[in-house]
């Protein structure tokens, strides 16, 4: 597991890109949804949360954003607990990817990229929060080239596909220089040759030192990932490599089917046995 980032991505003075959870409880409504679940992401892994539906996956997300409150523990940032930065501080650290992404249909791709700079209002003849510069250009375009979407972005949200929105709102996210990204179910409604697209973009940007944190439903494409978090009714049941998490024994007790589990290219892969 790395410590850092890649070059030009923001650094803390805490020490970058390190996001804990340590006995957190979260709650749904009546239902205790995420109880005690101890975890720790860094930049430079790709880690994949899975389990069942209703296991407790986007809370735990949504709770390590800081977008639920939490019923018990701390969620700490940098060694900081994450309540004590304020939105700002927070939004360029930790970018969020959700299932469905929102975007303005009629509005220039490149303008919806430049939103990820959080200066974005410049474009739109609002109050600025601060005056456009060329890093944050160089950000927008940087972040153009490394999702492949500079090639259309003239074009206006309305006209791409789902796979292509998915991409643009991926470059939105990477171009405010986070240093973790949690994405939740980033290839719902997406096809096949989309999806592996996608993962293989967040691959490079985890090898360039950015740090990803998804919510993934396919196992098998949760076994690209580094490291697992298995949840099972709100709590961790696994935690570790691809080929320790993914055992017919955790499949069983988390999603209560019959699984065999074999290796391909060096990952495992996991067959309905029924």
């Amino acid at each position: 597991m790395v410590e850092g980032g890649e070059q030009g991505r923001e650094q803390s003075a805490e020490g970058a890109g390190l996001l804990e959870a340590r006995g957190v409880h979260v709650r749904a409504g009546q239902t205790l949804a995420v109880r005690g679940v101890d975890a720790t992401f860094r930049t430079g892994e790709f880690a994949a949360i899975i389990g069942p539906n209703g296991a407790g996956k986007s809370t735990l997300l949504r709770a390590l954003l800081g977008l639920s409150g939490l019923e018990a523990g701390e969620v700490r940032l940098n060694g900081r607990p994450l309540r004590t930065w304020n939105r700002a501080e927070r939004s360029r650290r930790l970018a969020y990817l959700a299932q469905s992404e929102p975007l303005p249909p009629e509005t220039r791709v490149r303008d919806v990229v430049t939103l990820g700079r959080g200066a974005g209002e410049w474009r739109w003849g609002l109050l600025p929060t601060r005056p456009w510069s060329e890093a944050d250009e160089e950000a927008v375009n940087r972040a153009l080239d490394r999702t492949d979407t500079r090639r259309f972005e003239d074009r206006r949200v309305s006209e791409l596909s789902g796979g292509e929105g998915q991409r643009v709102a991926l470059a939105r996210a990477l171009a405010a220089g986070p240093e973790l990204l949690l994405l939740d179910e980033p290839t719902n409604h997406l096809d096949l040759a989309y999806t592996l697209d996608l993962m293989r973009s967040l691959r490079r940007e985890v090898e360039a030192g950015l740090g990803v944190i998804a919510v993934l439903h396919d196992l098998n494409l949760a076994a690209r990932a580094d490291r697992l978090l298995l949840l099972s009714r709100g709590e961790v049941l696994a935690t570790g490599t691809p080929a320790e998490v993914l055992t017919p024994e955790h499949i069983a007790a988390a999603y209560g089917v019959r699984v065999d589990v074999t290796e391909q290219a060096g990952r495992p892969l996991v067959i309905p046995a029924d």
